[in-house]
């Protein structure tokens, strides 16, 4: 697989990444923890290198499987990981003070069953803490041999520069995908200025560009918080999938091939993490890695995608409020 870079630190990862999220965590259907172990494993045997990973996910017991899943080729995988939820529970608030820093990820190495963290976000900005701090502390971790990158995720533009000046960011991770295109406005004209890589969390819109949701979803569907994911807003938006489903038919692949492989082509330094609890949703999205669009094409799905207006907030109220706008 295409190798990438992201950021001007050195950091290199598989064009295409593993959001381990949902092994466990995601959607009330996670794995038992020797399907989701074989599973990342599966994903090594095919040449992704890069897993994503949080110890929010659980919380904990994600770290712990991804740890033991990519301990036998540490030295071939990059992992990133997170802190700055209070508790490890987004819904109780947000602590990126620097001891909480320190703390979590002397953790995570435990429960990674490694010595260093290849990249290390924080997970939300933490208004009462100054960014500088923030990236202050990472880099004495940095320092000290415990992480090798530093990473953001869902910041707004200033805080970006800001924590940039301290310590250059390797990657910012925020949602895209052809279900929420905001990033284009402001957020990858300042990463391909400073020269930082992106990571695209949920390119696939949390599953809803790959066709398989058109009702209401499960009673235990975390995303049933999500208002996109309400039963009238998943209807209205159904538009986009349908319309995508006609564009891949032409290329011969699914429309969740699509939405990656339109991904991919956006930039040379993005490298969007889907995430699956089945082997062949893995090789699905893997074959998208060989896709090349024409500029006509990308134009096509471009416009197809402007004229339909999409329906629902991407996050409960509770979660909206953390996110950056700076």
């Amino acid at each position: 697989m295409e190798i990438r870079k992201l950021g001007n630190m050195g950091l290199e990862v598989s064009a295409l990444g593993f959001g381990c999220m949902g092994l466990n965590f995601l959607d009330g259907k996670g794995l038992e923890k020797r399907d989701a172990i074989k599973l990342i494993r599966n994903a090594v045997e095919r040449g992704i290198t890069f897993f994503d990973t949080a110890e929010a996910y659980g919380p904990y017991t994600n770290e712990e499987i991804v740890g033991e899943g990519l301990m036998p080729f540490r030295k071939d995988v990059v992992i990133s990981t997170k802190f700055g939820c209070k508790n490890a529970m987004p819904t109780l608030g947000l602590d990126s003070r620097p001891e909480t820093i320190r703390a979590v990820t002397e953790a995570s190495l435990k429960r990674l069953k490694t010595d260093y963290i290849d990249l290390l976000y924080q997970h939300r900005v933490d208004p009462n803490v100054p960014i500088e701090d923030v990236a202050g502390t990472v880099k004495d971790l940095i320092e000290e041999g415990k992480v090798k990158y530093f990473g953001l995720s869902e910041a707004g533009v200033t805080t970006i520069r800001k924590a940039h000046n301290i310590l250059p960011v390797s990657a910012l991770q925020s949602e895209y995908s052809l279900f929420w295109r905001e990033p284009e406005e402001d957020i990858i004209p300042a990463l391909e200025e400073l020269g930082i890589g992106f990571v695209p969390f949920s390119p696939l819109g949390k599953g809803f560009l790959t066709g398989i949701i058109n009702k209401k979803l499960e009673a235990a569907d975390r995303r049933n918080v999500i208002p996109r994911f309400s039963e009238e807003n998943i209807k209205a938006n159904l538009v986009l999938v349908e319309a995508l489903s006609e564009i891949a038919k032409q290329k011969n692949m699914t429309s969740g091939q699509l939405a990656l492989a339109w991904l991919l082509s956006q930039k040379p330094w993005i490298a969007p993490i889907p995430g699956t609890t089945k082997l062949h949703r893995l090789e699905e999205n893997i074959e998208s890695t060989k896709v090349v669009f024409t500029a006509d094409e990308l134009t096509n799905i471009n416009a197809t995608v402007d004229a339909i207006t999409l329906i629902g907030d991407r996050y409960p109220e509770v979660l909206a409020k953390q996110i950056d706008r700076s």
